[in-house]
């Protein structure tokens, strides 16, 4: 991805609905979910999802399909995981970063 994309997807995921609608995709995974159903699961107005989802799908981290009347919109895994890419590479100059478990506390 160049940096204009990755400023592009950044910018798309800066807001609280389209991140929460972005969330509902990818929980959906590849079926993705029509209009209607993200509505009613983040309760946001049509119109405004409807705004959020074009903002998504200009970002190129939604993508939108016809499936007879409806339309279905599905998180696109390869773009959301070429952005995880780029901000976790040479992520601690390839030192192992991640956090360090701890045991469970016997109290």
């Amino acid at each position: 991805m160049q940096d204009e994309d990755i400023v592009k997807a950044l910018g798309a995921l800066a807001q609280a609905h389209r991140l929460r609608a972005f969330r509902a995709l990818v929980v959906a995974g590849q079926g993705g979910l029509t209009p209607g159903v993200l509505m009613e699961r983040l309760d946001i107005p049509a119109n405004t999802l409807s705004f959020h989802l074009k903002e998504l799908t200009h970002a190129g981290l939604v993508t939108q399909t016809r499936d007879g009347r409806h339309l279905i919109y599905r998180a696109a895994f390869e773009r959301m995981n070429a952005l995880l890419g780029f901000l976790t590479a040479n992520c601690c100059e390839g030192a192992d970063c991640a956090v360090p478990t701890t045991a469970p506390c016997d109290c």
